[in-house]
């Protein structure tokens, strides 16, 4: 499937989209689960499953998801990093460490293109590199 294709046009929305609510649930300290009801009930925009899916994704592997990105950043804490960093490398993560419909490759390409397009100059190649090492060490992460 090609970029331009629909499938992957929608799944990029809503990779996006969830993005915004676990950007806004960390901001607001509130759960994201509420952030998705809030957008639901305040907004006319249709919420993507997927993007229901890669927020309850991430939710509710968030805890082993920050351990594998603390243990595996050098040098770098999840609190040091931009707010938008460590919520893409959150879902990135999520993508390519428990969700099997994505490939890996995607997983990360995709994480880092939001990165290119939402975050500074040294984002994508830092987030490439973060999940590129948690591609190469899945086997054994996941054993």
């Amino acid at each position: 499937m090609t970029a331009g294709t629909h499938g992957t046009s929608a799944r990029s929305k809503a990779r996006r989209r969830a993005l915004d609510i676990l950007f806004e649930a960390e901001q607001r300290e509130a759960p994201a689960a509420e952030v998705l009801q809030r957008r639901r009930e305040r907004t006319e925009q249709t919420i993507n499953p997927y993007t229901v899916a890669i927020v309850d994704g991430v939710t509710s592997r968030q805890a082993e998801i920050d351990e594998f990105l603390e243990t595996y950043a050098q040098g770098w804490t999840l609190e040091r990093m931009p707010s938008v960093d460590r919520i893409l490398l959150r879902v990135g993560a999520w993508e390519l460490l428990y969700n099997d419909d994505v490939p890996d490759a995607v997983a990360v390409s995709e994480a880092v293109e939001l990165a290119r397009a939402l975050s500074t100059d040294d984002s994508p190649q830092f987030i490439n590199g973060l999940l590129g090492r948690l591609q190469e060490l899945k086997p054994t992460l996941l054993a």
